[in-house]
């Protein structure tokens, strides 16, 4: 019986089956064979010496990856690339001897990596818009409900539930972005030799430079790229990993405080998540909902912000033309980074398509809080009345110092209308002072600038109608 062996929670637990796929070797092998007959077919093209009955070959076998093959000749070589060279090769036996002609281990290594990457960011891409997406519709939704504000986790002037959530929104957009700039601007790493000057293939051509150029340039357009790194050692520059992942940690740092925010109105009865009838909150109190999908998100923004100092440092210690020490640390790295973000997105999803807000209770800490919160507005009413402002501004103190202690003290409700309308110094009636402490005066402009944010959003989504669609509805695995 086979012993189980440690296989990682990214997978098991918390990414998409796509974003497994773009770092799976299946992907990563057929992108080198890609490559590899992008290179033979260029090659033949422009006058070396390959040929059409060769090119032919590897494009009938290019699906066909021979692991056992592979993974034998890696055992005897130690060297995964020229395993895969071999293993092709024996598959492909007329185009042998002009499989990676010309090239370094990083003509597959680094162009197949960035091709990865690309599509990477194309599917955070697509959950990032439908996470906006679901935003857009909890920000229309709730933009007139009120909620009780807070700073420093002190109660504050109030605002809604729409005009919060477009907080949260609007640090997704600008990381769509900063997503869309990087994507935009990602360039093949090209074929250039051992060291990036290009002296493998300016002696293939017999020191024809601009055929040197034309073929990688032709590579490029055929794998989809429109611009070629014009500089670089054995390995192209590693600040663009750094780049890379700075992306995706903007990406955790919005989905963490987002996610925060709703641990905390979960923690007020403000909010739950989506909870499935035969969901169990905890193994010893039969009662709770723990807002365990918020807590993932946090958990795994935490482990990206982490991850995106290791691109930093391997660019900062790079030597000279290239270093191997880069290698086992981008094969961990970078794609667990986009593992841990495609799970967070799929997690936002998910979680505001589904949750549930509370307003009656919303209301009820507002009621709690809203006295105080009006003090300014009644004095001021109360001067209007004919009263002395800076007499009753030191009444409301006293007053509002008094009632938050009684009620830290002893639990007791918030009296301080009952003292107000007690003194008749302030002249105010019941019906006044109901006038005054209407929570719709207190929330400003929230519901316009949620309703005005939304819109936006919905602009936003309209010009990528495109990546609204089925996988990006938010699936969760547990």
């Amino acid at each position: 019986m086979n012993k189980p062996v440690y296989e990682s929670p990214l997978c098991s637990r918390y990414a998409s089956g796509r974003m497994q796929y773009i770092f799976s070797p299946d992907f990563k092998f057929l992108t080198w064979h890609r490559l590899w007959l992008a290179l033979a077919e260029n090659e033949m093209k422009l006058g070396l010496g390959v040929t059409a009955e060769q090119v032919g070959e590897l494009r009938e076998n290019l699906e066909v990856i021979d692991y056992e093959a592979a993974e034998r000749y890696e055992r005897e070589l130690r060297h995964d690339v020229m395993a895969h060279i071999r293993a092709w090769g024996d598959r492909c036996p007329k185009a042998r001897g002009i499989i990676h002609l010309g090239a370094t281990s990083c003509y597959v290594d680094d162009n197949g990596d960035l091709i990865a990457y690309r599509e990477a960011l194309k599917q955070i891409r697509m959950l990032l818009v439908n996470a906006l997406a679901a935003l857009a519709d909890f920000i229309e939704k709730n933009a007139d409900t009120p909620v009780l504000a807070y700073t420093h986790y002190q109660a504050a002037q109030p605002t809604t539930v729409g005009k919060r959530a477009a907080m949260w929104a609007q640090d997704l957009a600008f990381d769509l972005e900063r997503l869309d700039f990087e994507l935009e601007r990602i360039p093949f790493y090209g074929c250039k030799g051992a060291t990036g000057t290009g002296a493998s293939f300016l002696a293939l051509f017999g020191g024809d430079a601009e055929k040197a150029m034309q073929l990688e340039r032709n590579i490029a357009h055929d794998m989809g790229f429109e611009a070629v790194l014009p500089i670089c050692g054995q390995t192209y520059t590693r600040k663009l990993d750094y780049y890379f992942l700075s992306v995706l940690s903007g990406i955790a740092q919005s989905a963490g405080k987002m996610a925060t925010d709703l641990r905390l109105m979960a923690h007020e009865k403000e909010f739950d998540e989506p909870f499935t009838s035969s969901q169990v909150g905890s193994s010893a109190m039969a009662y709770k909902r723990n807002p365990m999908r918020s807590e993932r998100i946090c958990s795994l923004a935490r482990y990206v912000l982490a991850d995106a100092i290791n691109p930093a440092i391997t660019a900062s210690t790079q030597w000279l033309e290239r270093t191997l020490d880069d290698s086992a640390n981008r094969r961990i790295s970078i794609p667990e980074a986009f593992l841990a973000v495609d799970a967070i997105l799929n997690l936002v999803i998910n979680i505001i398509s589904g949750c549930t807000v509370y307003p009656a209770i919303m209301e009820r800490h507002l009621r709690e809080e809203l006295p105080f919160l009006a003090t300014e507005n009644i004095l001021m009413r109360a001067v209007e009345l004919g009263g002395d402002r800076q007499e009753l501004h030191e009444v409301i103190r006293e007053y509002s110092v008094e009632t938050a202690r009684r009620m830290k003290e002893t639990g007791c409700a918030n009296d301080l209308e009952d003292k107000l309308l007690a003194d008749g110094r302030f002249k105010l009636d019941r019906e006044a002072l109901a006038e005054i402490l209407d929570i719709r005066k207190f929330v400003g402009m929230a519901p316009e600038q949620a309703r005005a944010y939304a819109a936006f959003l919905r602009r936003l989504l309209e010009a990528n109608a495109a990546e609204l669609s089925a996988e990006g509805k938010g699936e969760i695995k547990c």
